[in-house]
């Protein structure tokens, strides 16, 4: 698989970070095969130049819109969706794949920030990382978005939870709120994503976990335990994403004519943990559903009507699997 992989970024102009996620990659129960597309992301320094390069060696990659020229692509990546331009249904070297393009600043807003929750809802869960010529500046966007991502699932999990608990809900961050979950994707995805890949969840966030003060561990008991206190939920609270925090902070105090400092409106949040764990997910859902539907949208014009059609069939055959097995 590694092969094939640097064998497919070779079909590619220069690429600062790279990585593959998806079926394709990583086993889902009930969604195993040779033949599943490969799902890549590609990080570039500028994007102008990508696509001018790309268009020069891959133009029958692209929709109509190739035709507008590296302006016009790079204008739609950047200000609509979720600041990434896809290009689907590719055969690259005898496999079909699938690629989004993001700049380096996007990149680090996203990872950073939650400014979409769609790469960075990416990089929750294993990956496959090909190429990185930048390995100690992605570290540390990889390491902050990893622990972002803890912290919002512990703010909406109980007391007592068990580790597949904790990646479930991980794993879920970023389908909550995706209006493709009600129509178009597997109900049951996050769990087939999850079980089959334990062992690369608990590689993936044990570093983070080990470093957390919040998760206890009792060796009588196989769940992990954290404090639902008032003060614990307010430093919870103030480690979250920005985009995250200017949301909750708005569903809060948004009918009032002005917010209470920071830190005041935080303790008021944390005061009742039930309620705190809603607004917390109502939240994530907000920023994932505005992403979800402005990305798919513009995705029907990068890949144009019937890669589009096509594409969704195989989506909603993946549904209907789902369904008849649960």
């Amino acid at each position: 698989m590694k092969d094939i992989m640097q064998e497919i970024l070779s079909h590619f102009p220069s690429i600062s970070f790279a990585f593959a996620y998806g079926s394709g990659v990583f086993a889902q129960r009930g969604n195993v095969s040779s033949e599943n597309m490969l799902d890549f992301v590609f990080v570039v320094d500028n994007p102008y130049e990508w696509h001018k390069e790309n268009l020069r060696m891959n133009p029958r990659h692209y929709s109509l819109l190739g035709a507008l020229g590296p302006g016009a692509l790079v204008k739609l990546q950047d200000m609509f969706g979720a600041g990434v331009y896809y290009n689907t249904l590719v055969d690259c070297g005898g496999r079909l794949i699938k690629y989004g393009v993001i700049s380096v600043e996007n990149f680090q807003l996203d990872m950073i920030h939650w400014k979409w929750l769609y790469i960075s809802g990416r990089l929750h869960k294993p990956v496959r990382i090909v190429q990185n010529l930048n390995e100690t500046k992605i570290q540390t966007l990889l390491e902050s978005n990893l622990f972002s991502a803890l912290n919002t699932a512990l703010l909406c999990l109980p007391e007592k939870f068990s580790e597949q608990d904790l990646y479930l809900a991980i794993a879920g961050l970023s389908y909550a709120g995706d209006f493709r979950m009600l129509v178009g994707e597997d109900k049951n995805k996050v769990k087939n994503i999850v079980i089959p890949n334990m062992k690369k969840f608990r590689d993936l966030y044990g570093p983070v976990i080990s470093t957390s003060k919040v998760i206890h561990s009792r060796s009588t008991s196989s769940l992990l335990e954290q404090s639902m206190s008032h003060d614990q939920t307010c430093k919870l609270l103030k480690t979250l994403p920005q985009t995250l925090m200017s949301r909750i902070l708005r569903y809060s105090f948004g009918s009032l004519t002005s917010e209470p400092p920071l830190e005041e409106a935080l303790l008021n949040i944390a005061k009742e943990r039930h309620k705190c764990s809603k607004l917390v997910s109502r939240s994530v859902s907000s920023i994932v559903g505005y992403s979800s539907v402005t990305q798919s949208l513009k995705g029907i014009l990068t890949a144009g009507v019937i890669k589009t059609c096509f594409y969704s069939g195989k989506k909603l055959k993946k549904m209907f699997r789902g369904f008849f097995r649960s």
